[in-house]
């Protein structure tokens, strides 16, 4: 028999998508760094890496340190670090779909935004 409580599903899917949330970006921000899940520098928008005052990967590595810190900021403050995610995910999402040919990608990113903001909006009540 199911319980009329919903608070402990809530919470364990509060649990879930928090964890999500703070390791994947900790895990996808410190590859910046070794690229063994993939080249990171082929998702630079040409217009972009155009601008830069110094070369692809670096840039990269500055934002495995964001993706890193947002991560961390997530598993202590769940609801400002989910807004982060969410803001960060939404940004990269336009960056590619911008003259790009990574709208797959850019479509997950956008679905995983809305996933992070969800996050942060249920954590007042199951965080």
């Amino acid at each position: 028999m199911e319980s009329k409580n919903p608070q402990p599903r809530l919470k364990q899917t509060f649990n879930l998508l928090k964890y999500t949330f703070g390791i994947v970006p900790i895990v996808a921000g410190a590859d910046k760094f070794t690229n063994l899940l993939t080249d990171w520098e082929q998702y630079i928008n040409p217009s972009i890496a155009s601008i830069l005052p110094f070369s692809g990967a670096t840039f990269m590595m500055i934002v495995g340190v964001i993706e890193i810190i947002a991560g961390i900021i997530v598993l202590k403050k769940t609801e400002i670090g989910a807004y982060i995610v969410a803001a960060w995910l939404t940004v990269i999402a336009l960056t590619l779909l911008l003259g790009f040919n990574y709208v797959d990608v850019a479509v997950r990113d956008l679905v995983m935004a809305i996933a992070a903001f969800s996050l942060a909006r249920i954590s007042k009540i199951a965080g």
